[in-house]
C-alpha cells in the first residue's frame, strides 16, 4: 500500500470532487474536511447494525482507513457520502456475521403492512431553549426513541435512520444502501409500523401513573370531607 505524506498548508476545496483530488495528492485538511462531513452519517449507520456506540465508532474508523488508503478506487459514479456509506455498511455486516447469522428479510418483507395509519410515528415537540427539567425530559425521550430504533430489524433500522433521522430522499436512500426504491418505501413503512409499536408499548406501561392523585394530595382531600361533613352536621 502506497504511505501518503499529508500536508496542512493548502486552503480549503469548494467541494467533494476537490476534497477527494486533493486528498490523493496528500492533503491532510482534504481527509479531515471529508471525515468532519460524513462523520454523522457514518456514525449513526454504522450504530445502526451493530447497536454499540464503540463498535459503531470502529466501523467509522475503519471506513475512512479503508476508503482513504483505496482513493484511486474512487470513479466518481456515486457521491462521496454514498461510497463511504457503502464500505461503512459493509463493515458494520461483517462483525454482524461473526456475531450471528442475520435475519430473514424475506420473511420481514412479506410481513403484514397493518392499518394505513400505521406509517406514521408522532414525535414529541421539545422547544428549542429547554429550562434543566426540559432537558431531562428530552433525554428520555431520546433514550426511550434510541431503544425503540435498536429493536428494528437491521434492514428496517438502516432505512428508517437515512429518511427519517438523516432526512434523505427515498432514492437517495436506495443508492446509499443499493436497493431499489420500491424497496426502500416498503422498508420504511414496515420500519415506521414497528417503531409504533415499540413505543407505544413501552409507554403503556406508564399510563396507570398518570394524574396521580395520592401522598398529600389525597390526605388534603380527605382532611377537607371530613371537614364539610362536620360542618354540615
Amino acid at each position: 500500500m502506497e504511505q501518503r505524506l499529508f500536508t496542512r498548508t493548502e486552503p480549503a476545496p469548494a467541494d467533494d470532487a476537490d476534497l477527494v483530488a486533493r486528498a490523493r495528492s496528500g492533503s491532510e485538511e482534504a481527509v479531515r474536511l471529508l471525515v468532519r462531513k460524513n462523520n454523522r452519517l457514518l456514525f449513526r449507520l454504522a450504530r445502526g447494525f451493530v447497536h454499540d456506540d464503540a463498535e459503531a465508532e470502529d466501523v467509522v474508523q475503519e471506513t475512512y482507513v479503508r476508503a482513504f488508503s483505496r482513493l484511486d478506487g474512487f470513479r466518481g459514479e456515486a457521491a462521496v457520502s454514498t461510497w463511504l456509506s457503502r464500505i461503512a455498511i459493509n463493515e458494520a455486516v461483517g462483525r454482524l456475521r461473526k456475531r450471528r447469522p442475520m435475519a430473514d428479510l424475506a420473511e420481514l418483507e412479506t410481513g403484514a403492512a397493518g392499518p394505513a395509519g400505521d406509517n406514521v410515528v408522532m414525535f414529541p415537540i421539545v422547544p428549542s431553549a429547554p429550562d434543566p427539567e426540559t432537558e431531562t425530559a428530552r433525554e428520555q425521550i431520546r433514550a426511550t426513541l434510541e431503544r425503540a430504533v435498536d429493536m428494528l430489524p437491521p434492514a428496517f433500522r438502516t432505512v428508517f435512520i437515512l429518511r427519517d433521522v438523516e432526512g434523505m430522499s427515498t432514492e437517495e436512500t436506495a443508492a446509499h444502501l443499493s436497493i431499489r426504491p420500491e424497496t426502500a418505501k416498503t422498508r420504511l413503512h414496515r420500519a415506521r409500523r414497528l417503531l409504533k409499536r415499540a413505543i407505544e408499548k413501552e409507554l403503556s406501561a406508564s399510563f396507570a401513573d398518570l394524574f396521580p392523585f395520592d401522598g398529600d394530595r389525597c390526605a388534603h382531600m380527605a382532611d377537607k370531607v371530613i371537614e364539610r361533613l362536620g360542618q354540615s352536621q
